[in-house]
């Protein structure tokens, strides 16, 4: 029994070290999914933590970066899914609606040029047009486009076939474009 105790704690160790060389990448991917530095570290946390915790059921010689993009998924959406049952009103009301609050604490807490605001608006649009499209179309994107993943990649952590991925992948950049078309047709 020590034999196998060793073993396991051996197996956990390299693990631990393969999973250390993918935490920008997970950051990287938190960050697009949290878009907050603080809470993107806390899902990066979680999720190393998690792997840890469950290090025996990854398969050496896999894809260790997927495996651990698809826990830092799930944690994700189990999160969300958990936080938006207690999403107040306000909180889904546009900045418009808001009051003049609202734009006093944005410009008392993001203080810059004109261009740091146009980019955290388009940012926020982008982030608002994410939102709005179902969870099995927002995923691919997230993925593929906003976190660097090959089409095999993104099927792999999301368990479907490529081919699934690439025509929701297309559905996901309509949706979006539909969404954002009357805010980028302004600059035009």
């Amino acid at each position: 029994m020590a034999t196998e105790r060793k073993g396991g704690a051996e197996e956990r160790e390299e693990v631990a070290r393969q999973a250390m060389v993918h935490l920008d990448h997970l950051y990287r991917v938190a960050i697009h999914l949290a878009k907050e530095s603080d809470e993107a570290g806390e899902l990066v946390q979680e999720t190393y933590a998690r792997a840890l915790n469950s290090y025996e059921q990854f398969t050496p010689g896999t894809n260790m970066k997927a495996w651990l993009t698809r826990i830092l998924y799930n944690f994700f959406f189990d999160r969300y899914h958990e936080k938006k049952r207690w999403v107040f009103a306000k909180d889904n009301n546009p900045p418009e609606e808001q009051g003049t609050d609202y734009w006093e604490t944005a410009a008392d807490n993001n203080p810059g040029p004109e261009d740091y605001i146009l980019r955290k608006e388009l940012n926020t649009k982008i982030t608002d047009a994410l939102r709005q499209i179902p969870e099995e179309f927002r995923a691919p994107i997230l993925l593929v486009d906003m976190g660097d993943f090959s089409y095999a990649e993104a099927a792999e952590i999301l368990s479907c076939p490529v081919g699934t991925i690439r025509s929701r992948l297309s559905r996901a950049r309509r949706l979006l474009h539909k969404q954002l078309k009357g805010y980028i047709g302004r600059g035009q």
